[in-house]
């Protein structure tokens, strides 16, 4: 316990943390006087000094296998945004293993896991959402939008934050009802299929969206049907490397956090080669604030095997070296984090369900990560960017106006849907 206490002793400052180790002594951490501390316990010998080791993977594995427990009436969520609360600033590495040597070997780990060839783009790909279709049903809104919303009021509903999410992600496409019709768009990383329905339905557009996962693109061909537009929007399981032809509008949506760094090059070589010269390249991803990182061995193991954060200056150097012109670039502020505690609480609604889908260990991996996430970007210096690629300037208007003119017109005249599993949750 003597690392871990010397590890809380200079990391909390804010707040109050109590930690029972296994033999049942107790740790008082931060203010004595704070209200409401945390209270956490550690259930075996070994627990504490797995998590000093290597807090980031260990404090995640010591939760999923229940050798640190938090007690009532806070959860995993509450402690690790407490942690985060005391991370920001100066204190930002706390949670980084301990040595030269671990260090290391992390940064190495973390760059060869993010070389993504094909073999391995497919298999993490299928590892991340090959998942039941039950299990994102029971958390994410009903379009199955497993991206950031965008809250324009943080009181609004998930279901109206991730509609106007994709009304704002249109109009940066600057595509015009009016004209668009029988355009084509290529939807990279297509996820389950509500952005190229969203499109073809306001602007008539041919869409072709494309992704690794089975699961994902079976499911987005029966919504196609469903709809009957399967002849204009199709979905292909297929690398976006084998994509041919050109098209009016390319779309990525959490596309590039998967691509990896050492793949950015060809990324857009290829994608600069499919638009066609007038047209608009439009990407949306989790980016960091400050400089280029690593991703974290927990989340690399268990949630997105070959996944990488970028900063934005990675993207920038790499598209420019491709004959990319930068329009716009918008830093996305703690909509995610709102997003991260929504799909939090829809699961917690849906235990139950989620153990007898999976297993308790599956449940608390699954709070762990949603709750890492929120902190990351509500605490930490995790953003959601937002770039807009052309090849030619002249491709989109003088001013910024048309984006928020277009969205709010879509916003206008969609109607939000409300989450099926609202009232058996209740």
């Amino acid at each position: 316990m003597w690392l871990l206490e010397k590890m809380l002793r200079r990391l909390i400052r804010k707040g109050k943390l109590i930690v029972t180790d296994y033999d049942g002594k107790e740790y008082v951490f931060g203010e004595a006087d704070a209200p409401d501390p945390i209270r956490i316990r550690m259930t075996d010998k070994g627990a504490a000094f797995h998590i000093a080791k290597d807090p980031r993977v260990g404090a995640g594995e010591a939760y999923m296998d229940g050798r640190m427990v938090v007690e009532a009436p806070h959860d995993i969520r509450d402690l690790v945004l407490f942690a985060g609360m005391n991370g920001e600033g100066e204190n930002e590495d706390a949670f980084e293993p301990h040595g030269t040597f671990r260090q290391l070997a992390g940064k190495l780990a973390a760059k060869l896991d993010s070389f993504n060839d094909r073999r391995a783009a497919r298999k993490n790909a299928e590892h991340t959402y090959n998942l039941t279709r039950r299990l994102y049903e029971l958390f994410l809104d009903e379009d199955r939008q497993y991206t950031m919303a965008y809250y324009r009021d943080p009181a609004n509903s998930l279901e109206k934050a991730q509609l106007d999410k994709k009304a704002y992600i249109a109009a940066k496409l600057n595509l015009d009802p009016a004209t668009s019709s029988g355009k084509t768009v290529l939807d990279i990383g297509c996820g389950w299929g509500g952005l190229a329905l969203y499109l073809h339905k306001h602007y008539d557009v041919d869409v072709l969206g494309v992704a690794l996962a089975p699961d994902q693109i079976e499911f987005c061909q029966e919504r196609a049907r469903e709809a009957g537009v399967a002849d204009r929007v199709k979905f292909r399981l297929m690398d976006y490397r084998d994509v041919e032809g050109q098209f009016d509008r390319i779309t990525s949506v959490g596309l590039l956090e998967h691509v990896g760094t050492p793949q950015y090059p060809a990324f857009y070589e290829h994608t600069y080669k499919m638009l066609k010269p007038d047209g608009v390249m439009f990407s949306h991803c989790c980016g960091r604030a400050h400089g280029p990182g690593i991703t974290d061995a927990w989340t690399r193991k268990y949630i997105f095997p070959g996944g990488y954060i970028p900063a934005l200056s990675e993207m920038v150097v790499e598209s420019e070296k491709a004959g990319w012109q930068i329009m716009d670039v918008e830093a996305m502020r703690f909509h995610y984090s709102h997003t991260l505690e929504e799909w939090y609480r829809r699961t917690q609604m849906h235990r139950e369900e989620i153990v007898e889908l999976y297993d308790e260990r599956f449940y608390r991996m699954w709070e762990f990560y949603l709750a890492g996430a929120e902190q990351s970007f509500r605490h930490g210096g995790l953003v959601n960017w937002q770039i807009q690629y052309v090849k030619s300037r002249a491709a989109i208007p003088m001013t910024r106006e048309y984006i928020d003119e277009e969205s709010a017109r879509l916003r206008s005249i969609d109607e939000v849907p409300e989450w099926h599993l609202a009232q058996a949750a209740e």
